[in-house]
C-alpha cells in the first residue's frame, strides 16, 4: 500500500483520544530505535483556523496530561510571531491555533519498513514476499483451515490480515458482508451503510535543494499541517482555488531531495481499481490540479515557496486508501470468523507502529485497552469516534 511511497508522517495530532492512546504506544517504538526505524524527531505542527480552537486546546490538554510533550499557542498574531520565529519569511494570516507536538516526526518509508524486517527476522520471523492471497478454506464451524496462495495453500491456526488498501478484497474472500448497520450518535440505527470507502490520496514532491527549507536556525523543520479559510490563490492561474471561505488543507516536511507533502484526498466511492498501485496506474496518480493546489498552499504559508510550481516535480506519485465506515481503523476479530483477527488500517496504518504489540497480546489471549475502541461491534453499538472539524477525513 502505502507504505514506503507516502510522506511517512508521524503525529499525535488526532482529535479522538483513541487514536492519541494509540498513537502513545507508538511513538515510544518509533523512539526506541531512530536509527533503525529512519526516524527524524524534528517536530510536527498543525496551525489552524478560529473554526478548530476547541478541537486543538483539547488535543493539547490531552497530550500534557498523557506525558506527551507539546506547546500550545493560541491568537492570531502570537500564531503569527511563533511562526515568525521558525520561519522569518512565514506570511499566513488568520490563523488562531498552532500546536507543537515536540515528540513527532517523520520516517522515511523504505528504508523503515526494511528496518522493521530486520528486527521481525532476527527474532526469528521468515518473510515471504510476492505471495498472493487467492482464497479460504472452513471448518464446520466457520473457523479457517487453510490459505491457498498462488504459492500454494498454507494451514494455519491463526490468521492476521493487514494488508492496507486489499481489505475489502480479503474482507469479500473470508464471505464478509459489503454493508453493515451504523447507530449513529443521534441514536438513530441506519442500515445498510457501505463497508468500504476508498480514496484517492494526493502527495508530491518539490525538488529543490533541502537546504533552501530550513529554520531560522539553520535545522531541520517541523512536519508542518496547516488548515485556512483564507483565499487560496493558484500560482499559475491568478485565480482562487477554494470556494469563499472554503476551507483547505495541506502538510509538508523537508524530504532528500526537496519538500515533500500533500492535501486533503479525493472521495472515490465504494469501489475502486486499486492495482496496479500508486504510481503506476495512471487512473490514480495525482494529477495537475494536485499541484496547482498543493504548490499555491506552500506559497500562501512561506515566501520562499512563491512560484515554487516551477520546480514541482512530476514524476508520478500518489496512492489509494481503503477507510471503514467511520474514516478510523478496525482491530478486531471478523465479524463470525473466531480465528482471523483484521487490521484495517482505514489509512492510518505507517505511524501506527505500535498496533502489532498489541494485536499480539489479543491474540495470546489477552485484552488490549488501546485496540478495544476500534472493535467492529462500534458501529452497531453507535461507540463511534467523535468526530473533528479538519478537512481531512482521518483528523
Amino acid at each position: 500500500g502505502a507504505s514506503g511511497i507516502a510522506c511517512g508522517v508521524i503525529r499525535n495530532f488526532y482529535y479522538q483520544p483513541a487514536m492519541g492512546a494509540v498513537m502513545n504506544e507508538s511513538v515510544k517504538i518509533w523512539e526506541s530505535d531512530p536509527q533503525a526505524f529512519h526516524f527524524h524527531q524534528c517536530g510536527y505542527i498543525a496551525v489552524v483556523p478560529e473554526t478548530q480552537d476547541d478541537d486543538v486546546a483539547s488535543i493539547y490538554e490531552r497530550q500534557i496530561k498523557g506525558g506527551y510533550e507539546a506547546t500550545l499557542v493560541q491568537g492570531e498574531q502570537k500564531v503569527f510571531n511563533y511562526m515568525r520565529n521558525i520561519f522569518p519569511d512565514w506570511r499566513a494570516r488568520g490563523l488562531t491555533s498552532m500546536l507543537y507536538e515536540h515528540r513527532s516526526g517523520f520516517a522515511f518509508n523504505s528504508p523503515a519498513m526494511f528496518g522493521i524486517a530486520n528486527k521481525a527476522e532476527a527474532e526469528g520471523v521468515a518473510i515471504q514476499t510476492g505471495v498472493q492471497v487467492t482464497g479460504f478454506d472452513f471448518d464446520a464451524g466457520n473457523a479457517v483451515t487453510t490459505v491457498h496462495t498462488n504459492r500454494g495453500d498454507i494451514e494455519a491456526e491463526q490468521i492476521i490480515v493487514a494488508v492496507g488498501p486489499w481489505v475489502g478484497r480479503v474482507w469479500e474472500m473470508l464471505g464478509l458482508p459489503d454493508k453493515l448497520d451504523v447507530r449513529g450518535r443521534d441514536g438513530q440505527l441506519h442500515h445498510d451503510q457501505e463497508m468500504w470507502t476508498y480514496w484517492r490520496l494526493l502527495e508530491g514532491e518539490l525538488r529543490i535543494d533541502p537546504k533552501e527549507y530550513v529554520t531560522a536556525d539553520g535545522k531541520m523543520p517541523p512536519v508542518i499541517h496547516f488548515d485556512s479559510r483564507e483565499p487560496l490563490i493558484s500560482s499559475m492561474t491568478g485565480k482562487q482555488i477554494n470556494e469563499k471561505d472554503g476551507l483547505w488543507g495541506v502538510y509538508w516536511k523537508q524530504d532528500r531531495h526537496g519538500v515533500q507533502g500533500g492535501a486533503a484526498p479525493e472521495n472515490l466511492g465504494h469501489a475502486a481499481q486499486i492495482d496496479p498501485y500508486g504510481p503506476a496506474s495512471e487512473k490514480y496518480a495525482v494529477g495537475q490540479e494536485f499541484a496547482d493546489t498543493w504548490t499555491a498552499g506552500l506559497s500562501h504559508a512561506i515566501e520562499r515557496f512563491e512560484s515554487c510550481h516551477h520546480v514541482y516535480d512530476h514524476t508520478p506519485s500518489g496512492g489509494i486508501g481503503c477507510f471503514t465506515a467511520d474514516s478510523f481503523p478496525i482491530f478486531d476479530y471478523a465479524p463470525g470468523i473466531a480465528n482471523v483477527y483484521v487490521v484495517a488500517d482505514s489509512n492510518h496504518g505507517f505511524k501506527m507502529i505500535g498496533v502489532g504489540q498489541e494485536v499480539a497480546k489479543v491474540v495470546m489471549g489477552e485484552h488490549s485497552s488501546v485496540l478495544h475502541p476500534f472493535r467492529y461491534g462500534r458501529f452497531a453499538e453507535g461507540d463511534l469516534h467523535p468526530v473533528s472539524k479538519s478537512p481531512f477525513p482521518w483528523g
